[in-house]
């Protein structure tokens, strides 16, 4: 699970097959497509390999077509997105889910299980619903973010429901890319003793992230820097929209 993982996060795009063959490569000669496939939905990572049965919804489920495509990410909080990775553990794992604000990297929210139950996602959005409330919202396909219980709390607040279509890792791009800065920067370098201390070394990392790691596709600012940045200015466009309509 540590070498899938790893491998994944370097090349998300990666199938059953390819993964299997990799592993193969590596020593581990009797390993087969089925273990694997056990193993990455263990992980949390199977709604990114298509499989036998893999596209039929949970029961009383809805999936939300992909409404992103072509479309250029000009403002804050104009998209968000929601994903779920595995964290290893010194003995076990735990999942992490994040929000975060395409236009600016910022992660808004996240949360840590010890299970792929639904609720530490809703928990997640839940608290970046406290900052603001995003156009679209984008995830995968599964079950966690097609839960009933998760599309209702975005459709109470006028949200657009975007999903990743099956197969395409890449949907989710700017996720992708958190997850491989969080894990080399630092998941891969602690072997975390307990839930909790996960908890507070991705609470410390992504204070990090947010407020002190430039990003050389902004410009050399912070998530921080450009989302509140972006917020202030959409305030102010609305306070003197709101001016104007009243004058008249």
């Amino acid at each position: 699970m540590r070498l899938l993982d790893e491998e994944y996060t370097r090349h998300p795009f990666l199938g059953v097959i390819k993964l299997t063959n990799w592993l193969r490569r590596r020593g581990y000669r009797h390993v087969g497509h089925r273990r694997v496939r056990r193993l990455l939905r263990l992980m949390g990572l199977m709604a990114i390999f298509p499989g036998p049965n893999l596209s039929q919804p949970a029961p009383g489920h809805k999936f939300y077509p992909y409404l992103l495509r072509g479309v250029a990410i000009e403002r804050v909080n104009q998209v968000w997105s929601a994903d779920i990775t595995y964290v290893r553990l010194k003995t076990g794992f735990v999942y992490l889910v994040a929000v975060v604000d395409w236009y600016s990297r910022y992660v808004l929210s996240f949360d840590i299980s010890i299970t792929l139950e639904a609720d530490f996602c809703i928990e997640a959005l839940k608290r970046a619903l406290v900052r603001g409330t995003p156009e679209i919202f984008n995830s995968d396909q599964g079950s966690q973010f097609t839960s009933p219980r998760h599309t209702e709390i975005l459709h109470l607040s006028g949200v657009r429901i975007s999903m990743n279509g099956k197969g395409r890792a890449l949907d989710n791009i700017f996720v992708e890319r958190l997850w491989r800065s969080v894990k080399y920067e630092e998941i891969y370098l602690h072997d975390y003793e307990s839930v909790q201390q996960a908890r507070n070394g991705i609470k410390r990392y992504f204070d990090y992230y947010n407020n002190e790691r430039q990003h050389q596709s902004l410009g050399y600012l912070t998530p921080a820097e450009v989302y509140f940045k972006g917020v202030l200015e959409q305030t102010d466009l609305k306070s003197r929209r709101k001016t104007e309509l009243n004058q008249t």
